[in-house]
């Protein structure tokens, strides 16, 4: 079961959810939830299947960061999420999730409270992704893992998303998108080690016709790349 019977927590998430800001997408909600119904059903299919394999390996509970409507929570049974938009948060306790409105860098949660934390397409929208990274060390268990699920910038997805941010696009306008290197040395100054890649969605950008089976390692030409790192014990400054 989830950790969610803590008093102090409870003051505490309380208190911070009153200083969560304005998410750009309370505004985008209905229609991001959508996509994973119509133009992007088969493609969540194919990465929810990447991350079903890894799972039996990961430690509970289980957190996602950037839980969004609670759609890759569901598929998973991640237990616990928190997002910065009311509207996601709303949509993704209707799916049966413990999901709390706060932001990934904020101190929401006890110290060493979760046995895995997932960021899944997350990463790319954060402000402040070293911080997040951080907090997330700190809240997990010794021996805790968090797992990354990102189009990277080499990628043939990636870069397909880059050329629509440069468009103004409603969504992609407000990403970065990092390098494999880049997400690694990320990962690495905020304490953690790389422990597993997996690679999927090596359709390209409008032919993903069918289901595919993951890679273990990291492809370039692969759309979606999960990483797997392990909490060490120092966090680098």
């Amino acid at each position: 079961m989830p950790p969610t019977n803590s008093r102090t927590r409870k003051s505490n998430t309380e208190r911070r959810q009153n200083k969560t800001e304005w998410s750009p997408f309370d505004d985008l909600a209905t229609e991001y939830d959508a996509w994973f119904d119509k133009d992007g059903s088969l493609i969540f299919l194919i990465e929810a299947q990447a991350f079903r394999e890894l799972l039996p390996s990961l430690p509970k509970a289980w957190l996602e960061i950037g839980v969004g409507s609670g759609r890759f929570a569901q598929a998973l049974g991640i237990e616990t999420g928190i997002d910065p938009s009311i509207k996601l948060v709303e949509m993704a306790r209707r799916r049966g999730v413990i999901a709390f409105l706060g932001r990934g860098e904020q101190e929401f949660f006890d110290e060493e409270l979760f046995g895995t934390v997932f960021l899944i397409v997350t990463l790319c929208f954060l402000d402040s992704p070293l911080d997040v990274l951080k907090e997330t060390k700190r809240i997990l268990i010794p021996g805790g893992k968090i797992v990354l699920g990102l189009a990277l910038k080499e990628s043939p997805w990636g870069q397909f998303y880059q050329v629509k941010k440069a468009r103004g696009h409603r969504f992609y306008k407000f990403a970065t998108f990092y390098t494999y290197e880049e997400v690694l040395a990320l990962l690495e100054q905020a304490g953690f080690s790389a422990e597993k890649v997996v690679s999927t969605l090596f359709q390209k950008p409008g032919k993903v016709k069918h289901v595919e089976k993951p890679k273990e390692g990291y492809f370039p030409d692969a759309g979606f790349t999960i990483i797997v790192a392990g909490k060490q014990g120092v966090i680098s400054t």
